[in-house]
């Protein structure tokens, strides 16, 4: 891991640091490319996070969502240190057995499913699994299904983006 120090700047809403050119050289070496995003595992104090790093508006930009920030005890405006390199590990993102039993249970359903962009398979699949109750897993699950299948919305997913 190389570490660095480097003030933690704001885009919009989203808090970040830029890596210095030296480390983003031996960064896109390590994954063997030069576009985004390129994966990567940062540690800040004594935790480890994975991450990516993304060119966004032109800049090569890691952004630190607010656990990265509570554990360095740093805000934007504020010198952080952290240590990178590149993640190999592959990050997918797990099907709810529910939504899995669901999925099988309605291959027109399934197909479109399969059809979708990574991105969005995921924005479907982290809102499921991020549900606490067995009642809203099943609830969101049913959703989802007639949302696959031009029936209704889905929460934080444009129906468009299903086409």
């Amino acid at each position: 891991m190389k570490s660095f120090s480097t003030k933690i700047l704001k885009i919009g809403i989203n808090p970040y640091v830029s890596v210095p050119a030296p480390i983003l050289k031996s960064l896109f070496v390590a994954a063997g490319k030069d576009k985004s995003p390129i994966k990567v595992c940062i540690r800040i104090k004594d935790r480890n996070f994975q991450q990516h790093l993304l060119r966004y508006k032109g800049e090569w930009r890691l952004f630190l969502n607010t656990p990265m920030r509570v554990i360095a005890g740093k805000d934007v405006g504020e010198t952080i240190r952290l240590s990178i390199e590149y993640d190999p590990a592959e990050r997918k993102t797990p099907v709810h057995p529910g939504f899995k039993t669901a999925l099988s249970k309605n291959k027109k359903a399934a197909k479109i499913f399969a059809d979708l962009t990574p991105s969005l398979q995921k924005e479907i699949l982290r809102y499921i699994n991020s549900l606490k109750s067995e009642e809203a897993v099943q609830r969101n699950i049913k959703k989802a299904i007639n949302f696959l299948l031009g029936k209704e919305g889905f929460p934080g997913v444009n129906r468009q983006s299903r086409a």
